[in-house]
């Protein structure tokens, strides 16, 4: 029995990996050797790394930019344990990676922009591309240069043919997509005039909430993430001259005034975010939320009342951003994190459905302004579309 069970499951695992080969492309990585000079540079100092599929036929001239997730580290120590993978230094990271979902080169799987120029920028920094300290630290030699990163590898996609863009979109995933965010106007400003330049913030939109304990874990979190990479000077000067700078990594103190086009493609139920900022292993030391964590099906009707709680704050932090005939948004009930660069949650015949829309519908129809999408899905468990997997 248990030799039949475990042929079922590798058999499972061999089939879920052909679906993955027959939907995703490989794309080999560059390493941005000329931006060390200019001190853009991993925490470890290795060079910054992106992965280049280049556009063609009628998507020659338009520009996809998705900026890697991956949290943060907010602090001396944290920072230096990064630099031993791949979220702090370009020599531990894959060289090939699959490019699915938004990232797609196939108009089955991406209809609206398979033929643009998609890149992934990876990320090493640890700040959301948003750090700039000018010495190293002395102690542990590492580097906090996240928003060095981020202009020299603009400026690298600038010679490669983006100041003739005719369209474009700086997207991200996770703190990838807080990225996004922050940087969404300055974006918009790299490039020609005519250009139709949007944002796309995909589980980007990080909310200031209590753990279930009751502290404001996230808020001092950001404070000191902000504090250790030097980061104020390089957040939105609308947002830091009238909050403290940590408040200004929160998406719902400074989206507001972000004037170019943005998209937000969300969660209410944020899987990341319900791990980390509602019940993080410091507001919950005897493990009592860790099996709901994993598995929304295994949270008890208490935890169920709690999540609950925490979307009905999360749509709160949403509507405080006001009405906007530019801004779109795509909130569902799923239990996920990060649904746009995976095919399954973008755009397949069994993918999740906000009235009736998939996501790369609701994103293309934003984009090229067929129709507006401003819907939130009603309250879980009632959109049985949901695959409720973590897409981390």
């Amino acid at each position: 029995m248990v030799k039949g069970a475990m042929q079922l499951w590798l058999r499972a695992i061999f089939t879920l990996l052909i679906v993955l080969i027959s939907e995703g492309h490989p794309v080999d990585i560059t390493y941005l050797q000329s931006a060390v000079a200019k001190g853009a540079v991993c925490l470890d100092g290795s060079p910054p790394a992106y992965h280049f599929d280049k556009g063609f036929g009628a998507g020659l001239n338009n520009w996809f930019i998705q900026l890697e997730g991956g949290a943060w580290c907010n602090n001396a120590t944290t920072c230096l344990e990064r630099t031993k993978t791949r979220l702090g230094s370009s020599k531990l990271m894959v060289k090939t990676v699959s490019f699915s979902g938004i990232l797609s080169n196939k108009a089955k799987f991406n209809p609206d922009f398979y033929n643009w120029n998609r890149i992934r920028i990876r990320y090493c920094d640890g700040s959301s591309f948003t750090g700039d300290v000018e010495a190293a630290d002395p102690k542990t030699k590492v580097f906090y240069r996240g928003a060095r990163i981020f202009s020299a590898v603009m400026e690298d996609f600038l010679a490669k043919g983006m100041k003739n863009a005719q369209n474009a979109i700086l997207a991200g995933c996770s703190a990838g997509s807080l990225a996004a965010i922050l940087h969404c106007d300055r974006f918009k400003g790299l490039l020609p005039p005519g250009a139709k330049v949007k944002c796309l913030s995909d589980a980007g939109f990080f909310i200031n909430t209590q753990t279930i304990s009751g502290t404001s874990h996230i808020e001092q979190f950001y404070s000191e993430v902000v504090n250790t990479h030097g980061s104020a000077k390089n957040l939105p000067q609308s947002c830091t001259s009238r909050l403290k700078p940590g408040l200004c990594f929160f998406p719902q103190n400074v989206a507001q005034q972000i004037q170019t086009p943005l998209f937000l493609v969300n969660a209410a139920y944020d899987s990341w975010q319900i791990k980390n900022i509602l019940a993080p292993g410091v507001a919950d030391p005897h493990g009592t939320w860790r099996n709901c964590k994993l598995d929304i099906l295994k949270c008890s009707s208490a935890q169920l009342q709690t999540m609950q709680a925490f979307r009905s704050e999360f749509l709160k932090a949403l509507n405080s951003l006001g009405p906007s005939s530019t801004r779109g948004y795509y909130i569902n009930s799923c239990y996920a994190h990060c649904q746009t660069g995976t095919q399954e949650t973008w755009l397949r015949d069994d993918s999740p459905v906000l009235s009736g829309t998939t996501i790369a519908k609701a994103v293309g129809d934003w984009y090229y302004e067929r129709k507006r999408f401003q819907e939130i899905d009603c309250p879980y468990p009632c959109n049985k579309t949901c695959k409720n997997r973590n897409f981390e």
